[in-house]
């Protein structure tokens, strides 16, 4: 589990890169575009919508 929670803090690390909020869809899309593997990419099209800042979007994809 430590890996993946590796990989998606430098996946968000780069999608919030000069960025102060994203939307879920946003998100989905980046996501998608980095290549995150399958098991992360499900965690990200569970995010509920609305606006994300980084930590926010940390928390609530751990806990999905």
């Amino acid at each position: 589990m430590t890996d993946e929670f590796d990989q998606l803090d430098a996946f968000l690390d780069e999608a919030y890169e000069g960025q102060e909020r994203l939307s879920s869809l946003d998100l989905q899309r980046r996501a998608i575009a980095a290549g995150l593997p399958a098991t992360l990419l499900t965690r990200v099209d569970a995010l509920p919508e609305g606006e994300y800042a980084q930590d926010e979007a940390a928390e609530a994809l751990r806990l999905a």
